[in-house]
């Protein structure tokens, strides 16, 4: 199962709004089922796929950024258990807040000081005559100071590391496999 670097989808709610981002990427893999999924199960996929290198680079994460006043979605929301994933606009998971959420399509992310970033989880089950549907992991950032542009210097390289990886494994769990 390969996942591919593509562009933002034109059916995302974010794509009308691409010429405003600093930085955008997506990662594109085909879902071999006929079923539809809902944004919920592509929540539980999303928030489940984390390998544990990320995590802990996530943790590493929180003690450096903490101490510049950054937010690090610690402490702000309960473990959530799997009957839980209403993924409601307005929710906070961790440091993902739900901005928008389509019949096909999660938007997270976080405002902070320096920068805004948001993720689509975009869902396209409609391939032109193509038997399979595609799951798409699109990222967009806005910095709003040097500080921004700062931090996503050593962040840019660790993200396009671990976005595969979870949407590889977002699919796998989709799938059912």
């Amino acid at each position: 199962m390969k996942m591919i670097k593509t562009s933002l989808p034109e059916g995302s709610v974010l794509f009308k709004e691409e010429k405003l981002f600093d930085y955008t990427d997506s990662f594109k893999g085909e879902l071999n089922t006929k079923r539809n999924i809902s944004t919920e199960e592509m929540g539980r996929a999303f928030f489940s796929s984390t390998p544990q290198w990320g995590k802990k680079m996530f943790v590493f994460r929180n003690s450096i950024v903490k101490m510049f006043g950054l937010k690090t979605g610690t402490g702000s929301s309960k473990p959530l258990s799997p009957d839980d994933f209403k993924l409601e606009v307005g929710d906070q998971i961790g440091i993902f807040q739900i901005f928008d959420k389509t019949d096909r399509e999660i938007i997270i992310g976080e405002n902070d000081k320096h920068l805004d970033f948001r993720v689509s989880i975009f869902y396209d089950n409609i391939q032109h005559g193509t038997e399979n549907s595609f799951l798409t992991i699109s990222t967009t950032v806005k910095y709003h100071n040097r500080m921004g542009m700062l931090y996503f210097i050593p962040v840019r390289p660790f993200h396009q590391l671990i976005v595969p990886v979870m949407l590889k494994k977002m699919i796998k769990k989709l799938e059912g496999r």
